[in-house]
């Protein structure tokens, strides 16, 4: 009797079609997107998604020219039918005409559930190629989010999709046994309940959690029977836990428990300096919504940089003052642009207005020899320079690459000092556009808990183009001046951070949170956000 297994035919796979991934993309956490997941967005042609996924996260993970594809009718219509997903894909694929490019259909939790099955079957029908990256479960990053961990005596843990009709729940009903279940309401009920009716103990502590991993999660701690008896406790719900492990969430309840969680937090920046900011706002357990209020732009007449740069190459500066990120960039531009790069400041003195600033230059291969120690603006700079000095330094002339609009603070403080200062307008500050309608009235309405000012001209920027945030609104700013502006404009500053960076300025916004909340419990009170005190408006589609 022969022991060779019986041969396996597989269809030929065409060369006439992009290659697809699904990809797992977790239980809703950006952050909980795996290595490889992250890796595949990256080189998408084309990422198929979900109407659960927010364009906006999306679009951070993947190339400029990458197509986003969604699996619903219309521009917010209702969903497509499973056979239709699948045939969206297969079509998708085969617009190109050969496996060099790559489709990522993207999948909420970790690829196993929902539709992959039929869609990857529909791939393999139709002769284009596949494969599978697994995301991060949700019965397992829920929980673990909700403080309901396994406790160290043992027991069981029964992960079930309560669309399974096949389950015996006889094996579920020992005090020992965790069960987690993960589906929709009337899924979750009918589940429950079969576990009840099992002979699970109606008195068993029960969890029940909606949008887990998010900024919005909620989760209700109640009881088996409790649950059965008001179905309405399971609104929004897609995962309960039953079992000891809920008994545990008080003590640790992690991500609901920060300082921020649940905010909503508006960031007058340019996205492209907001990075950091939104990372901290979002560690804090908030959502972000930046709202750009300038725009940077080339110098109208470029011929003065030119020349200033020309005369950093020729040994005509002894310091190159930078009083911002913008200004490193704008450098940095002209450099390349004139075929130059980081050795051309061999000699000079670097100096930075801050933290942000040397980052920004170190980032270019450069250490800054100056950043003051104390205030970090242009008067602290200034502080901190050295006067020029007739023995010590061979050159006394400094260049300040600068935005159009910059105060002569430094300028008269340096010539007072003995410098001769080259002010060069490096870049133009305009007035960006208005933000949509719905963030102007989600500011002026007050859907923001709190808005984060890193300088005075965001401050009249974001008045001048989006209106006044509304009374109830936390007002965060990076230091004195840019409270002063706030101040002049009729705002009530709440927050000043200690030291003039974004990432304190948001440190400082949740310290005050924390104050707000231990305020509230003090008074036997529960702690109410900003935005859920005001009159209701629409709120925004934030980052994360």
């Amino acid at each position: 009797m022969s022991t060779d297994a019986a041969p396996v035919h597989l269809t030929p796979v065409p060369s006439l079609a992009a290659r697809v991934a699904f990809v797992g993309a977790g239980p809703g956490d950006p952050g909980l997107l795996t290595v490889r997941a992250r890796d595949y967005l990256a080189v998408a042609d084309v990422v198929v998604v979900d109407s659960t996924h927010r364009e906006e996260d999306v679009r951070a993970w993947v190339r400029e020219d990458a197509e986003i594809v969604r699996t619903v009718r219309g521009e917010d219509g209702p969903a497509l039918t499973p056979s239709a997903r699948a045939k969206l894909l297969v079509r998708t694929a085969s617009k190109f005409d050969d496996a060099t490019h790559l489709v990522v259909r993207l999948m909420l939790d970790d690829s196993s559930g929902g539709t992959m099955a039929d869609e990857a079957r529909a791939c393999h029908e139709a002769g284009v190629s596949f494969e599978i990256v697994p995301g991060v479960s949700a019965a397992w990053a829920v929980p673990a989010y909700a403080g309901m961990l396994p406790d160290g005596d043992g027991g069981q843990v029964h992960v079930v999709s309560a669309a399974d009709t096949a389950v015996d729940w006889s094996h579920s009903v020992d005090d020992e046994v965790t069960v987690v279940v993960l589906g929709d309401r009337d899924r979750l009920h009918r589940a429950l309940r079969h576990l009840a009716d099992a002979g699970r103990g109606g008195e068993t502590p029960t969890a029940l959690t909606g949008r887990g991993t998010t900024n919005t999660q909620q989760t209700r701690v109640t009881t088996l029977q409790q649950s059965l008896d008001s179905p309405e406790e399971l609104d929004g719900v897609s995962l309960a836990v039953v079992g000891r492990p809920v008994q545990l969430r008080a003590e640790l309840s992690w991500w609901e428990s920060k300082p921020l969680f649940g905010w909503s937090i508006l960031v007058p920046r340019t996205k492209e300096q907001s990075g950091p900011m939104t990372d901290r706002i979002a560690g804090y357990g908030a959502t972000s919504s930046v709202v750009p209020t300038i725009s940077v732009e080339k110098p109208r007449t470029p011929q003065q940089m030119d020349r200033a740069v020309k005369g950093l190459v020729t040994g005509r500066y002894e310091w190159i003052g930078f009083t911002s990120v913008n200004a490193v960039k704008a450098v940095r531009e002209k450099f390349e642009a004139l075929g130059l790069d980081a050795r051309a400041f061999a000699g000079l003195k670097l100096a930075a207005v801050g933290g942000v600033t040397a980052e920004a230059l170190r980032d270019w291969g450069l250490e800054p020899d100056l950043v003051p120690d104390g205030e970090q603006s242009a008067r602290g700079l200034l502080e901190s320079w050295p006067p020029f000095d007739e023995v010590l330094d061979p050159i006394n002339r400094v260049f300040l690459p600068r935005a159009d609009i910059a105060t002569d603070t430094l300028v008269a403080g340096l010539q007072e000092m003995g410098w001769e200062v080259d002010d060069v307008t490096a870049y133009r500050t305009v007035r960006a556009a208005p933000p949509a309608a719905e963030i102007r009235e989600a500011i002026k309405g007050g859907a923001f808990d709190a808005v984060c000012f890193t300088s005075s001209s965001t401050v009249r920027n974001l008045v001048g183009i989006a209106g006044k945030p509304h009374p109830g609104t936390v007002v965060a700013c990076i230091g004195p001046a840019t409270a002063k502006a706030a101040e002049e404009h009729g705002l009530r500053v709440d927050v000043v951070a200690p030291e003039p960076s974004a990432t304190n300025l948001v440190d400082a916004l949740a310290e005050h949170a924390r104050s707000l909340v231990a305020q509230a419990q003090a008074e036997g009170e529960e702690f109410v956000r900003p935005s859920r005190r005001a009159p209701a408006a629409r709120r925004p589609r934030s980052r994360r």
